[in-house]
């Protein structure tokens, strides 16, 4: 049964949601082959767009070394015009992505597989600092990056009735550590 929350989500989901009657998060502890994977995705993606694609991150707990996370691999790509879907989109999707979300400012494209979420946004949108400030963040502090880790795997012993759902119980968590790592953030060196 769908709530109100649903309604949102089911504007900007390409080809609808998928329906299954609960999902399982599955975490697992770090694994040395995510970066790996990132670097060959990330040269995909550059080669199939070469000057549109901005910048290419590894983003997500797949970015941090020693941090458990759900094996999917999370990729912030920067573009100059998000809405104009034809400077990148088929190019993306001759190269195994497919489109997924469409919001917004905000593009995301997943593989077949559904083991890559590519997110595809303006460089000055607001997620792009989070996104990279997370990031870093739980790269440099190990009380973080455990306080995480031990949220996840929390949750994930729950049942949830989406994807959305686990992200959404991990947000006051996410808000906390994002406090910390904007702290930081602001008493690093300029470059």
């Amino acid at each position: 049964m769908k709530s109100e929350k649903d309604a949102p989500l089911d504007e900007v989901l390409i080809g609808g949601r998928e329906e299954r009657a609960m999902v399982t998060i599955v975490i697992l502890e770090y694994d040395h082959e995510w970066p790996r994977r990132f670097e060959t995705l990330a040269k995909t993606i550059r080669d199939a767009l070469g000057e549109k694609a901005l910048s290419v991150d590894h983003i997500g707990s797949t970015a941090v070394p020693g941090l458990a996370a759900k094996p999917i691999i999370d990729i912030l790509l920067t573009v100059l015009d998000v809405d104009d879907e034809a400077s990148y989109v088929a190019a993306l999707e001759n190269v195994g992505f497919v489109l997924h979300i469409r919001e917004a400012g905000h593009r995301m494209l997943k593989t077949p597989t559904r083991d890559v979420n590519l997110h595809v946004l303006h460089p000055a949108h607001a997620a792009v600092a989070k996104y990279r400030d997370l990031r870093d963040w739980l790269c440099v502090d190990e009380t973080d990056r455990a306080l995480y880790a031990d949220a996840k795997k929390k949750l994930a012993q729950r049942r949830w009735a989406t994807v959305n759902d686990y992200a959404d119980a991990k947000t006051g968590v996410i808000s906390r550590i994002l406090d910390h790592a904007r702290v930081w953030r602001e008493q690093q060196p300029s470059s």
